[in-house]
């Protein structure tokens, strides 16, 4: 990746232990996009959260992460092959892969040569889908303590991109034949010091503590403990997706 800044590796392991997994609905709708089936490159890859998902349905996944220390913490799978690469070169084929997906990870890329390399690698007719989530929606007492906590007190935190996810994708450009995509969703039933592990993995909370020498998180936890309820309650959350879906021209 093109000046690679790598806001993850330090915490990969939180990362891969409190980073929500997707929905099984989203890889069962993705999966019909393609004619045949036979290898899915997953871009970003970071722990495999999506690589498990789309190998369900494809022969082999190529699953890229700049970041070793990401991978060392990815889901093991027979077919998945993990391996260290930016997302604007690889060493695949051309017109080899049949899916290309990424999550929550196209806003950190240099889009303009990953998406002329995912050109260059897909089938015709093959298929790309990316997509990210924001904020997480629990309930009407927890969710202002949360976006006052994202955007007021860790919001100067955040690099650059993260514009993008809070645009929902619609101001990048995307040089595919789209198609439309339904609503999705991820759910977990958490418990608060889930809930806090997961605020602890963003990288404005990194950037915030190292920065002030103070835990962000300390200014929310009294507030989340009196709405949340009981410390070892499980409470539903729920991250909204939001997709772009393409494909190239067929020959």
């Amino acid at each position: 990746m093109t000046n690679f800044r790598d806001h993850f590796s330090g915490h990969s392991a939180d990362y891969a232990k409190y980073r929500p997994g997707y929905p099984d609905a989203l890889f069962d709708w993705l999966a019909p996009l393609t004619k045949t089936h036979d290898l899915a490159w997953d871009v970003g890859t970071g722990s495999g959260q999506a690589a498990v998902g789309v190998v369900r349905h494809y022969r082999q996944v190529i699953a890229t992460d700049p970041a070793q220390a990401q991978l060392r913490n990815a889901t093991a799978h027979e077919r998945i092959l993990y391996k260290v690469a930016p997302a604007e070169r690889t060493d695949l084929a051309d017109a080899s892969v049949d899916l290309v997906t990424v999550a929550q990870a196209l806003h950190w890329f240099d889009r303009d040569r990953f998406f002329a390399e995912a050109k260059r690698v897909l089938k015709p007719e093959g298929a790309i889908v990316v997509w990210a989530y924001g904020l997480t929606m629990i309930s009407p007492e927890v969710d202002p303590i949360v976006e006052r906590c994202y955007r007021e007190i860790v919001g100067p935190y955040w690099p650059s991109e993260r514009i993008h996810v809070d645009n929902r994708y619609r101001t990048i450009s995307f040089p595919f034949a789209e198609i439309d995509a339904p609503p999705f969703a991820m759910r977990a039933q958490w418990s608060l010091d889930d809930f806090i592990g997961y605020l602890d993995t963003w990288s404005a909370s990194k950037r915030y503590a190292k920065e002030r020498g103070a835990n962000p998180l300390d200014l929310i936890r009294e507030s989340l403990l009196q709405t949340w309820g009981p410390m070892h309650e499980r409470r539903t959350v729920t991250w909204p997706l939001f997709l772009r879906a393409g494909r190239m021209p067929g020959r």
